[in-house]
């Protein structure tokens, strides 16, 4: 895969419709092999990333529809918010062109087809996640005492941008498109808010202990043998699944100290077991002192 930025002025004579004049991001070579690690998402988080660092108003892709594989990735596109425009004459034929709308605009019943916008109008929540988990789960959102060696992209819970998060949080009033940030455990210095994810959906009526599995199976970082040791740790508080989008990284962590000092926790007793729920105002001050990219905010 290759990325290029393209200005309005950019030749596209050879496209069917023609493009109008806008700042685009050209996807080339977008190739994956069917290996069951979710490079697919991986590429597209990727793509995503550089579409928001470089702020343009539109995303393309060129492609055949005639092989398999072909056709496989056609359909990740589409999940992603992606629609067939037009099509390109090339030398090797006619390829169809798809392009993903990159205006800031939020869908709460489907967040995928606006990711990676979110929304303030939506409820937001700060959630506990141990330092164990924590860089599997959310790779991108490694801290610098710890080592890239440690966390090779080889699994798919790594490369997926849909993740599986396993609560016993009292707090179950989440919905989606609600806003989740992720406070990485470890005390009064060590503990850091890391990430930003948008909440899919909830499960909270599993059958059993089969069903869980299988509902948290690809996307969790657990073994089946480990999440049978979840689903049984304590019978009268059995787990749930919230399915996310692994969505933003903070360029600065802010530690639980400072979050105490700006009034998002009240204190070290206060700091989130589970799921939280914060206002918009501390929201508001967790992307200030994070020196976030604010035009992931629709609003």
């Amino acid at each position: 895969m290759y990325l290029k930025v393209e200005g309005p002025e950019e030749n596209y004579s050879e496209i069917i419709p023609n493009f109008s004049k806008k700042k685009r991001l050209k996807v080339g070579t977008f190739k994956v092999v069917s290996n069951g690690v979710r490079l697919g998402e991986r590429f597209l988080k990727i793509i995503f990333d550089n579409a928001v660092i470089n702020k343009v108003d539109e995303i393309y892709v060129t492609i055949f529809d005639k092989r398999d594989d072909e056709k496989r990735l056609i359909t990740l596109l589409e999940e992603w918010g992606f629609v067939l425009h037009g099509t390109k004459k090339s030398a090797s034929g006619e390829e169809l062109v798809y392009v993903r709308n990159f205006k800031p605009l939020f869908n709460p019943a489907n967040p995928k087809s606006t990711y990676p916008f979110i929304s303030r109008k939506t409820n937001i929540f700060l959630v506990s996640i141990y330092p164990e988990y924590h860089t599997e789960l959310l790779p991108d959102s490694i801290l610098r005492t710890e080592s890239p060696n440690d966390f090779i992209e080889n699994e798919p819970h790594r490369n997926s941008i849909s993740k599986v998060f396993i609560s016993r949080s009292l707090e179950k009033g989440l919905n989606s498109g609600d806003i989740i940030v992720f406070y990485r455990t470890g005390g009064y210095y060590a503990s850091v808010v890391s990430t930003i994810g948008i909440v899919e959906n909830i499960i909270k009526d599993i059958k059993d202990e089969h069903d869980f599995i299988s509902k948290c199976r690809k996307r969790s970082i657990f073994t089946d043998d480990e999440l049978r040791k979840h689903w049984n740790f304590k019978k009268t508080m059995r787990p749930f699944i919230v399915n996310f989008l692994y969505t933003y990284s903070f360029p600065k962590r802010v530690n639980l100290k400072k979050l105490i000092e700006i009034g998002v926790i009240k204190d070290v007793e206060s700091a989130p077991r589970g799921f939280q729920k914060i206002t918009n105002q501390q929201f508001s001050l967790i992307i200030k002192e994070t020196d976030s990219d604010a035009s992931i905010i629709v609003d």
